[in-house]
């Protein structure tokens, strides 16, 4: 049985369509500049990636008089003799491999070698050893060809070694926007740090999706101040095209230039239209001028994962006999709130409100005005509900509860005519003999 707007669909078609989307993407070549693998690469002074993950434990050995020293690309660099083993230092994965000046294309850094007798290095990092890297062949022409060599070995002390290495360098990739960050959070970089997409965000992961239930994500964006004003206006696509609606809303999605004090915020506004049995890829593409494009995905789920709100309908549905709403809870098709009517109703709220304090004002001008002309009532007194509420105080507060026996009101009535006329005596005894009761 089929109903209108719930269509149950074989889910093989989505895989195909998904894959499909894949191949054509790689095809046309809008692949996302992604940070290597490893920790063994570099970027020029053109800011092009130079990956070396290849190289990564390839011995290079210079012989010495005494000892040979031996580096171990991006791993270690050792000083061996017949005494042993001098630890040099271990490859810096944090900032260990920049790029160089002059006739250095690149300088990578080892710390943390061998204490021993080098207890006062700098920063207590023991021995240490630079390496600089030439693109090409030695100077004093030895190693021509080949993997490279050591072309010569220099120390600064006992504790620090300087290293010139030789290599035919890898060819460059892609132009980075160094200093661009992406995060969750104005001083994180999840998604993208330095220019290049992070791991878990430079293709579809299926591990990394969002859910249903999230139907907006922040994303704040930074960049070097002198050049922010390069970053363009932001673009997206979504796979597949049909089921997900997509909208980028705030700062970022203008293309207002980012700063590292000030980070601009891009909101992924995503709204589940139809479920769909694989995550639906949103590509976001951010353009830089003179650079390659900043891009990422991110992924979300739109299915029957909504057990709570689902369970909802479902037990409504029955109690209601509606077999339409059955399917579709059973099939997880369900069109995710727009949010407008939630608007709506504070917008509802907010009239009521307004309108509710405005008869207020006017009810109590006019009643103040109404006692005031009226009735002559003057002061505090002519508000209105000052009588009801001075009524409560007198009634909560006991005054004007007291009362006189039955016999000294009768005295008081049988004497009326003439009780101005006792003498002051007189009036004062019959003042002090006379009781109340219910009077503190």
């Amino acid at each position: 049985m089929r109903s209108e707007g719930c269509h149950l669909k074989a889910s093989l078609l989505d895989y195909l369509l998904i894959l499909v989307t894949a191949v054509v993407l790689q095809g046309l070549g809008t692949v996302a500049v992604a940070v290597p693998r490893s920790k063994c690469y570099a970027l020029d002074n053109s800011s092009r990636i130079v990956d070396f993950s290849s190289w990564i434990g390839l011995p290079f050995e210079y012989e010495d008089k005494d000892s040979d020293l031996v580096v171990r690309f991006c791993k270690d660099v050792e000083r061996r003799s017949q005494m042993g083993y001098v630890d040099f230092g271990r490859f810096d994965g944090f900032n260990g491999f920049v790029a160089g000046s002059g006739h250095v294309d690149f300088v990578q850094g080892f710390y943390n070698g061998d204490l021993l007798k080098c207890e006062d290095s700098y920063d207590k990092r023991g021995r240490t050893a630079q390496v600089n890297i030439i693109c090409g062949n030695c100077s004093n022409g030895q190693c021509k060809g080949g993997f490279g060599c050591i072309c010569r070995v220099t120390y600064e002390s006992s504790c620090r070694a300087f290293v010139e290495l030789a290599i035919p360098c890898e060819k460059p990739g892609p132009r980075v926007f160094k200093g661009f960050t992406v995060g969750f959070n104005p001083r994180s970089s999840e998604i993208v740090y330095n220019g290049m997409t992070q791991i878990g965000f430079e293709m579809s992961h299926h591990e990394f999706s969002f859910r249903t239930e999230q139907i907006n994500v922040a994303l704040y964006i930074s960049a070097i101040a002198s050049v922010s004003t390069l970053v363009r206006k932001p673009s997206f696509k979504v796979s597949p095209e049909k089921g997900l609606n997509v909208k980028l809303l705030g700062s970022g999605a203008t293309g207002s230039p980012p700063t590292t004090l000030s980070p601009t915020v891009l909101i992924v506004d995503w709204r589940c239209e139809k479920a769909h049995s694989m995550p639906f890829e949103v590509n976001i593409t951010i353009p830089i001028e003179g650079y390659e494009p900043v891009q990422f995905f991110l992924t979300k789920m739109c299915g029957s994962l909504n057990l709570v709100r689902n369970a909802f309908f479902y037990e409504r549905a029955i109690r209601e006999g509606d077999l339409r709403q059955k399917i579709c809870w059973a099939s997880g098709e369900y069109r995710q709130d727009q949010g407008g009517d939630s608007a709506r109703g504070w917008a509802t709220f907010g009239v009521i409100s307004c309108i509710f304090i405005v008869a207020s004002t006017l009810f109590c001008c006019g009643g103040f005005i109404y006692k005031k002309r009226v009735e002559r009532v003057h002061g505090i007194d002519a508000l209105p509900g000052m009588t009801i509420l001075s009524a409560c105080l007198e009634t909560v507060s006991g005054a004007g509860q007291s009362y006189s026996r039955a016999e000294d009101l009768n005295g008081g009535f049988t004497n009326e005519a003439s009780w101005e006329h006792h003498p002051a005596a007189a009036q004062g005894t019959r003042t002090t003999s006379e009781r109340k009761y219910g009077s503190i």
